[in-house]
């Protein structure tokens, strides 16, 4: 080969790498290299924020009904809830709602006011997301719901079958909150669970086990949720079937489910449909005083040291930077708020 035919050869590899370089999209999630590729060390995960469109309707459903308990009561307003939120002119009503040993916080943006959830959202949209809270007794508490007129979501509750391993005999079904949010209640049978689910009592509503989320590909999501943050894999299964068409209420519903978990708090649950796959990604525009929106909080000894290797993953602030509140009315000291590789709000908090 001549040196002017090398050389050419040369040019062209160093274009192609060059261009396929270019071409990584823009967000996704990608495993950081040495010496800053540190996993962030998340400690917990919860409480799950939710924006809510009318605070006192909203604590008086999950009060009532679902038998939370309402902890603190707090409105924030200024720069770094505007920053932390990504909200120009915020003030926002936050109230602190327990069930058992987890929580949730509600958000109501008093200024300016969200959109409203899409009417016709479906249970494979990867704006998808729900709390499920665990229950004694599944007949009971689907009772409640009923008197209580609440809509329904699943077609009824849902006995998983015996084939499927990992979640065979746990009974399941989806309903919505006051402002169309999907929240599931989640019976287990013996041998699965957590032991805590069967201790001897009287509640009815034991407390939350997860969060789950839809996602468009489970193994770009470990990398953000595992490899980036160091959540562990607690369980996989692979869920289809009339059971679970009707619990989701989506047509030959097929998923592929991964359970992750931190050293305590709740779960993050993947949902990745492998059919159909036709779930609407979530708006490119969606903001936190948007009702479509949900916000799990992990939290950190050293929120600083995790911002780094966001950066590197490409990983989506919200937050204008690290944000610091003195003031303690957030249940945090300093935090910041990202996204997952789906676009799913994650506020990193140091309490």
């Amino acid at each position: 080969m001549s040196s002017r035919a090398l050389r050419s050869l040369l040019l062209a590899l160093a274009l192609c790498v060059s261009g396929a370089a270019a071409a990584r999209p823009q967000g996704s999630a990608i495993t950081p290299t040495s010496p800053s590729n540190e996993k962030i060390h998340i400690r917990a995960v919860g409480p799950i924020a939710i924006t809510v469109d009318d605070m006192d309707r909203s604590v008086d459903f999950y009060s009532r009904v679902l038998t939370f308990e309402k902890i603190s009561d707090t409105e924030v307003a200024g720069d770094d809830v505007e920053h932390l939120f990504g909200v120009f002119g915020s003030r926002v009503r936050i109230v602190t709602m327990k069930l058992g040993g987890e929580s949730i916080e509600l958000l109501q943006f008093l200024a300016p006011k969200g959109r409203p959830i899409p009417v016709d959202s479906r249970s494979n949209d990867v704006w998808f997301q729900h709390i499920a809270i665990i229950v004694s007794d599944m007949d009971r508490a689907y009772a409640v719901l009923r008197q209580n007129k609440v809509e329904h979501a699943s077609s009824g509750p849902q006995r998983l079958p015996d084939w499927n391993r990992n979640a065979g005999g746990i009974k399941a079904f989806y309903f919505k909150d006051p402002d169309e949010h999907p929240v599931e209640i989640l019976q287990f049978p013996d041998g699965k669970g957590d032991s805590r689910w069967h201790q001897p009592g009287n509640y009815l509503f034991l407390g939350i086990d997860h969060t789950a989320i839809v996602v468009s590909d489970t193994d770009a999501s470990l990398k953000f949720y595992r490899d980036l943050l160091g959540l562990r894999i607690v369980g996989e299964s692979e869920n289809y079937g009339t059971e679970q068409e009707h619990l989701n209420n989506v047509f030959g519903a097929r998923l592929r489910i991964t359970g992750l978990r931190a050293p305590s708090g709740p779960g993050i649950e993947l949902l990745e449909y492998l059919n159909p796959r036709n779930g609407r990604a979530i708006p490119v525009d969606e903001h936190a005083n948007d009702l479509v929106h949900r916000q799990t909080q992990l939290e950190t000894q050293n929120p600083d040291a995790a911002t780094q290797p966001l950066r590197l993953a490409k990983t989506a602030f919200i937050s204008d930077g690290l944000v610091s509140f003195p003031d303690p009315s957030l249940g945090f000291t300093r935090g910041f708020v990202v996204r997952d590789p789906d676009g799913h709000a994650i506020s990193i908090v140091q309490r």
